[in-house]
């Protein structure tokens, strides 16, 4: 199988790749390299790809190794999402597949159930003042009455 990938050049400390395709058995560093396909020079930052030939290869089953198909997907040669090339130590990746695990059993957990038909609740409607029985009202408050005061007579001069 034929993969797309990247060849270290350059002299120690000024790193320069090539992209290459190359037999997936063989080593990139063989020199056995079947076609250029492009460069990457990562302290100045540049890229020079040979689109036609890198979309020719694809077609015919070449496979690129991810991280030139991250290369591919931000220079827009190949329209994809890019995969995730970090690695990760033995504790992350356990932490990571154990999270996933718990994620999984709590979708399986939580799944829901079919809804069940229940009859539509009919709720009585409330009763006004004039509808309660008499008990229900609370009894009128009597305020005392105050005496009757005599009308004061107007003084006569």
């Amino acid at each position: 199988m034929l993969t797309i990938r990247l060849t270290r050049k350059g002299k120690k400390n000024q790193p320069f790749f090539r992209v290459v395709l190359v037999d997936k058995r063989k080593s990139a560093k063989s020199g056995s390299a079947i076609e250029i396909l492009g460069n990457v020079d990562p302290l100045t930052k540049k890229r020079n790809f040979k689109k036609d030939r890198i979309l020719y290869w694809l077609s015919k089953g070449a496979k690129a190794s991810p991280t030139v198909h991250n290369l591919f997907v931000s220079e827009k040669i190949v329209d994809a999402k890019k995969i995730h090339v970090s690695k990760l130590s033995k504790k992350k990746q356990a932490e990571m597949a154990k999270a996933k695990e718990e994620t999984v059993a709590k979708a399986k957990v939580e799944e829901p159930k079919p809804a069940e038909a229940k009859a539509p609740e009919v709720e009585a409607p409330a009763e006004t003042p004039a509808e309660a029985p008499v008990e229900a009202l609370p009894a009128p408050v009597e305020t005392p009455a105050e005496p009757e005061k005599p009308a004061e007579e107007p003084p006569t001069a």
